[in-house]
């Protein structure tokens, strides 16, 4: 199985990549996060301006498959897919008057989306995975030297953050979220209510950058409690369970935090659970949208 030319292959992948975000905003009540019900610790947002955002850079997404197709894992092509993505965020940037909407998105899902490009469709999902984290690691000579909040953290308390986690190997991603979609899909519930579980699952184990910038360790120890708490219960499907969510979500008010690692995470396997669903026609050489 192969695309037939890099221009479908951006042309898919763009897609189910921008389709992924909207797919990930869509989703509520989401603790802390923007949705269609409210705008969460994000008073700059809401969710009319995350729909614009995600699709303003499907052209993002779209250019680095292209340069991606069928290519090796190098330096020349981390630093090619960096170079598109930080126009990618310029150009978000002007969508949303300055503000930061998927700049984290953007590292992890330009990743993937190199890596699919990189490998044929109906490639196993670890093996794409692999491919990212491979591409990560390459180091990137012309990336700005303006400290990050991931950088900085990174240096001050040893957190990894999104670059520590790629260039691991995506393990929250491997060991957490698929498991969790998967493990909750199995429990005959909603798709809503397995996507939840699966963002619950992230908050209670990620050491998410966007919590521990603004609220400290100790309020990234607070959420991890109450979301793993939630999953003790059975998890959002639960009475107990549902309630707890709601305490989680004024946790996170409480103390003007957002799990937007998480976020970004979960649309990332959103993004990858769909790759494994796609028909592929083998006879035209084209995925079906």
């Amino acid at each position: 199985m192969t695309w037939k030319n890099a221009r479908e292959c951006g042309e898919n992948l763009s897609y189910w990549v921008v389709q992924a975000l909207i797919n990930e905003v869509e989703l509520a009540p989401k603790p802390g996060l923007v949705d269609p019900n409210d705008r969460g610790s994000h008073q700059d947002m809401n969710f009319e301006l995350m729909v614009q955002s995600a699709r303003s850079l499907q052209e993002t997404f779209k250019l680095i498959a292209e340069v991606s197709y069928r290519q090796e894992p190098s330096q020349q092509l981390r630093e090619e897919i960096a170079g598109i993505g930080r126009a990618g965020e310029k150009k978000m940037m002007q969508v949303t008057g300055g503000i930061n909407t998927h700049k984290g998105a953007i590292w992890v899902l330009g990743l993937l989306t190199s890596a699919a490009a990189v490998n044929p469709p109906g490639e196993d999902t670890k093996r794409l995975v692999q491919t990212a984290s491979r591409i990560a690691r390459f180091p990137d000579h012309y990336a700005p030297s303006i400290p990050t909040h991931g950088s900085t953290l990174h240096e001050k308390l040893g957190v990894k953050g999104a670059r520590g986690e790629a260039e691991a190997g995506y393990p929250n991603l491997i060991e957490i979220a698929l498991p969790a979609l998967d493990h909750s899909r199995r429990k005959g519930i909603s798709e809503r209510q397995v996507k939840l579980d699966t963002l619950v699952a992230l908050i209670a184990c990620l050491e998410d950058t966007c919590i521990i910038h603004r609220g400290g360790l100790l309020v990234l120890e607070l959420v991890q409690e109450k979301a793993a708490h939630i999953l003790q219960c059975g998890g959002v499907s639960t009475l107990e369970g549902w309630r707890e969510l709601e305490e989680l979500n004024q946790l996170f008010l409480k103390y003007h935090v957002s799990p937007g690692g998480s976020a970004d995470l979960l649309a990332a396997a959103l993004f990858l659970d769909q790759l494994k669903k796609v028909p592929f026609n083998e006879s035209k050489g084209k995925v079906t949208i």
